[in-house]
């Protein structure tokens, strides 16, 4: 099936779900990333604020605070189009939409992490399969602004968020897509 056929199935699966079954896959997929380690360990992470039915890591993004971490949020680059920047996110912090509607810190010269400085990014995603492929939205931010883990070989975990529902059987994978090191849902761990 073509990506596109694929996007628009799997989106619709996730915003099929209640607001009840949305907030508990947030309760339950901070669970299963607590039982990695990469989390617990992590003193930066950089999660994202749900869009269309991702799965909402606002647990998670409430744990890191509450455990002293420097939690970011991505950030579409002012300059380098098609980029992200990952910001520092605080409870108080001013948001602004972005041009998809999506709220993002405001960035100054003092918030914005260098991504080798980050340890673990909890990506979104449309879909997956058990072998650490993922399906974007389509417009490649992450992939090519997470090039340079693959490219530099950082540290830097990257963990994709899930819906149960959002599992496929197999995907393909393109030599620009950057891979994931493990998927969490509210089930299930799937170390890739």
């Amino acid at each position: 099936m073509p990506p596109t056929n694929l996007r628009l199935q799997f989106r619709k699966k996730r915003q099929q779900l209640s607001k009840a079954q949305q907030l508990q896959a947030s309760k339950q997929v901070l669970n299963t990333c607590l039982q990695q380690l990469s989390l617990q360990q992590a003193n930066t992470v950089a999660c994202y604020l749900a869009n269309d039915g991702e799965i909402d890591p606002r647990c998670i993004i409430e744990y890191c605070w509450q455990h002293n971490k420097r939690v970011l949020l991505p950030v579409l680059h002012p300059f380098s189009t098609g980029h992200l920047v990952f910001v520092e996110y605080f409870p108080n912090s001013v948001m602004i939409a972005n041009q998809y509607g999506i709220k993002e810190p405001v960035i100054t010269s003092h918030n914005i992490c260098p991504l080798a400085d980050i340890e673990l990014i909890m990506t979104p995603l449309v879909a997956f399969d058990a072998a650490g492929n993922r399906l974007g939205m389509g417009g490649g931010y992450y992939d090519r602004s997470l090039a340079p883990i693959k490219r530099d070989k950082l540290n830097t975990q990257l963990i994709g968020l899930a819906h149960t529902c959002q599992q496929a059987n197999a995907l393909k994978a393109n030599h620009w897509d950057i891979p994931l090191h493990g998927i969490a849902t509210p089930t299930q761990y799937f170390k890739t």
